[in-house]
């Protein structure tokens, strides 16, 4: 009776281990960067792209919209001998126009990140695992430090991911997969004092299965209140941008 009890004792050990491994391992399987970003040569999204600007030597709004599109134009090797693709991106005010090309970009999936480059600003955009909550450091590569640097106000932002899998309806599109990361979410000061500083940093992208970011919202705002022979107002390199894709391939 004892021995039977024993091996018993040994099977269910065994078994509980087994499962308990199982579950572990599968607790750690997360979808691959590619599933979200699938970069090959010829692969476009168009978007919808609404930019804040500040005119009036700061101190009023305006918002101009236009069409982009985002083309894998090449691939090529980047200076740490990566396999990367060349970004070109093309701008018209509506369907009516033809395309124009106005800036590129370059893009890396290594397996465990995904970094892209633009206007000379390495962005870490996901990093594996892909999964609610986990959190890096997405501007490690950006001088954020330099007195002179123009972005230090993107200095140590963690990004996260949330809604995981989750679908997202646009207004041309229900997509069932998509993960969406949250950059920052920072306001410094009281926005709706306009006698006093104020500072607004909002970043957010989305990315869905099988096609790549659908959408992304960026706000940087710097407020000055007002002093002697000066108005309130924004300083510059305070701007919005929101991109909604209308179209890919």
């Amino acid at each position: 009776m004892k021995k039977i009890f024993f091996l018993l004792l040994i099977s269910c050990l065994t078994a509980g281990i087994l499962f308990s491994c199982k579950k572990s391992t599968q607790d750690f399987i997360t979808p691959a960067i590619s599933k979200y970003v699938p970069l090959e040569v010829g692969k476009y999204i168009v978007y919808r792209l609404d930019s804040l600007v500040f005119v009036d030597f700061g101190t009023n709004t305006q918002t101009h919209s236009y069409e982009v599109k985002y083309e894998v134009s090449d691939s090529l090797t980047d200076n740490l001998n990566r396999k990367a693709f060349r970004i070109t991106r093309f701008i018209r005010v509506n369907n009516t126009q033809n395309w124009t090309p106005d800036n590129t970009f370059m893009a890396v999936n290594y397996g465990t990140g995904y970094e892209f480059v633009e206007n000379n600003l390495r962005f870490i955009k996901l990093k594996q695992p892909i999964r609610n909550d986990y959190s890096w450091k997405g501007n490690s590569f950006i001088d954020t430090y330099s007195t002179d640097s123009p972005v230090r106000y993107m200095d140590d932002w963690d990004y996260v991911y949330a809604d995981v899998g989750q679908p997202l309806q646009l207004t041309n599109f229900s997509l069932p997969n998509t993960i969406t990361v949250n950059e920052r979410d920072e306001v410094i000061g009281n926005p709706d004092d306009p006698q006093s500083y104020a500072e607004k940093n909002i970043s957010k992208e989305v990315y869905a299965e099988d096609i790549g970011l659908v959408y992304r919202q960026f706000l940087h705002t710097e407020y000055q209140p007002p002093v002697t022979g000066s108005p309130g107002h924004f300083v510059d390199g305070s701007y919005g941008v929101t991109l909604e894709m209308i179209d890919h391939n």
